[in-house]
Parts: structure tokens; C-alpha cells; sequence
């Protein structure tokens, strides 16, 4: 017999057994592989046991609470709380400088814009919500580095050493911060004209607005060392009006490409000006063939204005997906170009689970509507216990992506690369983490470099029984620990 075959199937038949003991149905093969996940989860993700269920409690956050009463974690993690200090509403965030040998997460909170009918410590300045925070990492303390924005949610670190933190709001702009850690309690004033002032009332020289970049609703991006950013419009189809294309894939190609190095002023910035596509899948090999059923396939960027982004990407036919949300891309993909991935929330009460999507560009850098450079496919689908995905991340070193639901006792999910079997979807995916708040959800989940802890926001909990800091309601961010990695 051929061993290759014989050792799944010894596995298999393991695991059948101790189906049988449990008094469970060893006859149907899918139960019987994810039996067999659960059985290996040390290995194949780094943890012991998986949970099973979702939490069902409905817990009320306050004061007196340890990490590990706000989650569920699998066996072998541990919860911590890094701060509950942060913004209402924390979202996603970046390791700052790094992620490697971070010092601070710099986090964006997803506030509506909002005036909290005070001054700024100068008197100078009306003080608005906050937007942009940092989080020092040794002592959990909590500064606001940014205000005045509107839903700030997609952000992350550059090659070059700035932040980019952008908007989830339908006319959403971007924003490019340099030395996130001396800036403090900067105030975008006017989001049309991108007035943004420091504390003191005087012109920012920190902050600015990135008129080169898209008009849209921000949420997940990648930034690649040369500058080319990738990036999803949160829109679910028909928003506008019926038969309107959901959310598009957007690429801003710099107009002068980023050589390496830190810069040292905003003008420097390789987002300064450049070109703005939105990707369009097409049926056909041989020529562009798009519109409703051509989701995945072979793709090419066409181009959109930056400030009419949305409209445009409609006009021209590019691919409209189910309200895209977070877009990371593969830090272990080792083929040609960049491999790119994203979360379709959908719509669990129109039987609609969501799917991580994935592309691969094998030019960033080219941006032409006659060159198919994009080869996309879907790599989770999402089913009645994972669904309404909309944050994802991806664990260095592993290449395990862990999924995050945006749901009431919201769970993440660890799902597998895909390996060496027929099919080009996850090998697996087991459940990690509960929510058991129901009035919040886990979001902005990241690892640090090493792989072996990550970050979680326990995001916009019922706040009756917890004190306001700095005029602003408060979330948890939870540090997990634990993870291994081979």
C-alpha cells in the first residue's frame, strides 16, 4: 500500500474511534477531519486545544474584570489586559517602529467625528474625539496623537517610517503621520480642505491629508516598501441603489516609488502623488469579459480618479464585492510579486457567511487595464458558525490566518495555509478565541513579529459601569500569549 496514503487514513481511523467513544457519527469524513484539527491542533497551530462553541454569556463589562473574564481563549493561551483605557470604538492598529521590536500600537479609534464641547489643554483648540492613539506596550498608557477624523479604522506602519490611518466613512480620506510618538493631540479641523493644526492652534507639520489616495470607505490595506498601496471600499452592493456593485479593490501606484530608507519630513513621502486603479476580474483569458459571476479569475487594474474613486470603479466595470473589510497581505508568500487578502463580511440572515478572498499581483508596481497581472481566488468560506468576517491577520513565520468575526459573542478562527493537496483553499480552520460580551466584538487583531503573542480589541462594550477618560468613552485591548511556533 502506498504509505502516503496509508498515514491520513490511520489517522483518520484514530480519530473515528475516539468519535465512537464520544458517542458521535464516525461515518461522515468531514467530521472526521475536523476531529482530526482538533486532535493535532499543537502542532499544526501552535496551541493545545480549540474551542468548540461559541461563548453564550452575556457578561457586563466592569472594572473589576481579569482578561479572561471578557473572552473564552483556547487551551494553552493566556488573556491579559494591556490597557482599558483605550478610545471607544478601537479598532485596527499598527506596531510602531515595528513589529519586530515595537515599543507602542498605535491604534486607530472609529469614532464618528465628533466635538466634545471642551478645549484642548491650551484653550486653543476645540477637542474633538480622538482618532489616532498610541499605546505604549511596557506601561499600557494611552495618548491621543489625532483627532478630528471620521471613523478612522484601516491604519498601518510604512517602510519609510510614517503611519497611514485612514477613514470607514462613504467620502473617507487618508492621512500620513511622521513620528507618531512626539505628536500629540493634533486636530484635523476641516476633513474637505485637510486643515489639521497641532495643539497650539499652529499649522501641523506632522499630520497631513492624502489627496493622491482614494475617496472611499477605508478599512484594510497594504503598503508595500515601495510604496504601492492595495486596499478595499467597505460598500456592500446596492447601497446606493439597486444594482450598484459593492466595494472595489483599489491600488495606488506612487509616481516616484519609495528607494528605502527613513525620511525625516512629509514632502519626502512616495504618497505625495501617483495613480489610483480599481481591479477588474474578467472571465475570459484572452480579453476583458466582467460583471456579475467573474468575482474570481484573472484581473487588471483600470484606471479611477482618486476623489471620484467609487463612482468610477462602477463606470468602468471594475469587480464589486460583499462590503471588502480588512486586506493584509501574506508575509510568508515567497512567489513573484505580492499575495494580498481580504474578508467579504456578507450577511449571515441572507444565508450569507462571508469569505476571505486572496489575490496575487505579480507587479505591484503595474497598473495596466490591457495587462491581467492579478490571479484571484476565494480561500475561506465562511458557513453557519464562522461568518460576518471582517478582520483578518496573518501569524508571522506560520502563515496561519486568523479570521475575526464581527458578530454578537464574535469569535476569531486560526485557519491553515493550503498545502500541498489538490485545492487551493485553508486546510482547516479550528475556533481560537470567544467574545462574552455581546455588546462588543473582537477586532484589529495582530501578532507580533515573533508570532508567539498577539493584540486584540474587545471593541465598543456597553461602558454604563466604567468611567470616561479623557472625556471619551473606553475599550479593552487584551495582549494574548502562548502561541507556539515552529
Amino acid at each position: 500500500m502506498n504509505k502516503k496514503l496509508l498515514l491520513p487514513l490511520t489517522l483518520c481511523s484514530i480519530v473515528a474511534g475516539s468519535a465512537i467513544a464520544a458517542g458521535q457519527n464516525n461515518t461522515d469524513f468531514g467530521m472526521q477531519v475536523e476531529h482530526l484539527l482538533h486532535a493535532q491542533s499543537q502542532k499544526l497551530f501552535g496551541f493545545e486545544q480549540p474551542l468548540i462553541d461559541s461563548s453564550e454569556e452575556n457578561i457586563q463589562r466592569h472594572s473589576s474584570q481579569s482578561a479572561s473574564d471578557v473572552i473564552d481563549l483556547a487551551d494553552g493561551l493566556e488573556a491579559t489586559f494591556l490597557t482599558r483605557q483605550a478610545g471607544n470604538k478601537a479598532d485596527m492598529f499598527s506596531f510602531w517602529p515595528n513589529e519586530d521590536e515595537p515599543t507602542h500600537a498605535v491604534f486607530c479609534i472609529e469614532g464618528g467625528a465628533e466635538n466634545l464641547g471642551t478645549t484642548l489643554p491650551s484653550g486653543l483648540v476645540q477637542k474633538y474625539n480622538p482618532s489616532v492613539q498610541r499605546i505604549d506596550l511596557d506601561s499600557g498608557i494611552v495618548d491621543t496623537v489625532l483627532r478630528g477624523m471620521d471613523r478612522c479604522d484601516g491604519i498601518r506602519t510604512t517602510a519609510w517610517g510614517t503611519i497611514l490611518a485612514t477613514e470607514e466613512s462613504g467620502n473617507g480620506q487618508a492621512y500620513e503621520l511622521i513620528d507618531p510618538i512626539a505628536t500629540t493631540n493634533h486636530t484635523v479641523l476641516n476633513r474637505a480642505t485637510g486643515l489639521i493644526v497641532d495643539a497650539d492652534n499652529a499649522l501641523s507639520n506632522e499630520v497631513v491629508k492624502r489627496d493622491a489616495l482614494p475617496t472611499m470607505s477605508w478599512e484594510g490595506l497594504t503598503v508595500t516598501d515601495e510604496g504601492v498601496i492595495i486596499a478595499g471600499d467597505e460598500l456592500r452592493p446596492g447601497t446606493a441603489e439597486d444594482d450598484v456593485d459593492g466595494g472595489s479593490i483599489f491600488k495606488f501606484v506612487p509616481e516616484v516609488p519609495h528607494a528605502g530608507g527613513l525620511i525625516f519630513d512629509l514632502s519626502e513621502s512616495p504618497l505625495t502623488s501617483g495613480t489610483v486603479h480599481a481591479m477588474q476580474v474578467s472571465c475570459r483569458d484572452s480579453k476583458a469579459q466582467y460583471g456579475q459571476g467573474c468575482e474570481i479569475g484573472n484581473a487588471a487594474w483600470v484606471p479611477v480618479n482618486a476623489a471620484t474613486a467609487r463612482d468610477d470603479a462602477n463606470q468602468a466595470g471594475a469587480t464589486g464585492y460583499y462590503r471588502p473589510e480588512d486586506l493584509h497581505a501574506d508575509p510568508v508568500f515567497d512567489g513573484e510579486g505580492i499575495r494580498f487578502c481580504w474578508t467579504n463580511t456578507g450577511n449571515e440572515g441572507a444565508k450569507n457567511y462571508g469569505e476571505v478572498v486572496c489575490g496575487v499581483d505579480s507587479d505591484p508596481l503595474l497598473a495596466d487595464p490591457d495587462e491581467r497581472s492579478v490571479e484571484v481566488n476565494r480561500f475561506v468560506e465562511g458557513d453557519t458558525d464562522l461568518n460576518a468576517v471582517d478582520n483578518l491577520a496573518f501569524q508571522p513565520i506560520t502563515g496561519v490566518m486568523y479570521v475575526i468575526e464581527d458578530h454578537r459573542n464574535g469569535d476569531v478562527f486560526a485557519c491553515l495555509p493550503d498545502g500541498e493537496d489538490r485545492d487551493i483553499k485553508t486546510d482547516g480552520c479550528v475556533k481560537v478565541l470567544s467574545v462574552k460580551d455581546q455588546s462588543a466584538e473582537p477586532s484589529g487583531f495582530e501578532f507580533f513579529g515573533n508570532g508567539k503573542a498577539a493584540l486584540v480589541s474587545i471593541q465598543h462594550s456597553n461602558d454604563d459601569l466604567m468611567s470616561d477618560v479623557d472625556d471619551y468613552g473606553t475599550d479593552d485591548i487584551v495582549m494574548i500569549t502562548g502561541f507556539k511556533v515552529k
